[in-house]
């Protein structure tokens, strides 16, 4: 069953940790200023990563289950380059928009192989967060959205984690039960085939407990911007900091790298367990400092 309310919540939270991670690429912000409780100046402006994750939204609430023509469509119409996308993706975008087949351009892109970035992964939080409860359909339609842009399958799996990780969220939040760290890469876990991905979310597991300078060394923080270097850390992390979304994004932007990436993915799977502003919530002086969302995802 459809939940537009933790899907927003869902989207805030990948919005808000994308923009507050992408102010640690500028100069002078200070890491020991934000866990003093003073965060950067506002207003944060947010990236590829929430501007991607709302079309998958305005697609979600228009029609449900994702028409990949028409979210094709949607990515290449409104992306805008000056929002961090890398160089491969706004080559990609601009032949969708200029009429190529999605389906050829992605395939095409590294050599036949397809992209195993991390950019399917990163908007993809809102659609496991829509589909609460129910994982295989939060699975499927994570593929989906994926195949678009990246056509690696460990990009495409690298999604489904993530989608599949904020669908369990959201459904111990309607449960309205916090639970153990492991149950979250369980769930995972079970969905996944074999891949460098799940061995990254099986070392995950195996590192709960450690700190997050151990464990972004030895997953990955997303410095190289591929599925397997990003969402094994991000999956760690939301296990670990489920309850408390501040602590989880700090941590993010304590172990660096793809510091607005990695905070999103944490950021969008986190709020679907942990909604807006409740007891380690997403924090509303946050909210209020993220640059607004585009009025087509507005959720009501």
């Amino acid at each position: 069953m459809a939940n537009l309310g933790i899907c927003r919540d869902s989207l805030d939270g990948l919005s808000v940790g994308d923009a507050l991670g992408a102010q640690f690429f500028v100069p002078g912000t200070s890491f020991d200023e934000l866990v003093a409780g003073r965060p950067p100046d506002a207003p944060w402006p947010w990236t590829d990563d929430t501007e991607m994750a709302c079309s998958v939204v305005a697609e979600l609430r228009a029609t449900g289950p994702i028409d990949q023509d028409r979210l094709a469509t949607a990515f290449a119409q409104r992306y805008e380059p000056y929002r961090g996308y890398g160089a491969g993706s706004i080559v990609l975008l601009r032949q969708i928009r200029d009429g190529a087949p999605w389906r050829d351009v992605a395939r095409a892109s590294f050599d036949g192989q397809g992209s195993m970035g991390n950019g399917a992964a990163m908007r993809v939080a809102p659609l496991g967060a829509f589909h609460a409860g129910d994982l295989r359909t939060a699975a499927l339609e994570a593929m989906r959205s994926a195949e678009i842009t990246h056509a690696h399958p460990e990009a495409v799996l690298g999604a489904t984690a993530v989608a599949v990780a904020a669908a369990e969220a959201g459904r111990w939040r309607l449960a309205g039960r916090r639970p153990e760290a492991t149950a979250l890469l369980d769930a995972v876990l079970e969905i996944t085939v074999a891949s460098r991905v799940r061995s990254g979310v099986e070392r995950a597991r195996g590192m709960l407990g450690a700190s997050v300078a151990e464990a972004s060394y030895e997953l990955g923080n997303g410095a190289r911007t591929l599925a397997q270097d990003t969402v094994p850390f991000t999956l760690w992390t939301a296990a670990t900091y489920l309850h408390d979304y501040p602590r989880a994004v700090t941590a993010c932007i304590e172990a660096g790298g793809d510091v607005d990436t990695t905070a999103a993915i944490v950021g969008g799977i986190v709020a679907a367990f942990t909604g807006i502003g409740n007891d380690g919530g997403v924090p509303p002086e946050w909210l209020m400092a993220r640059e607004p969302l585009p009025d087509f995802a507005a959720i009501h």
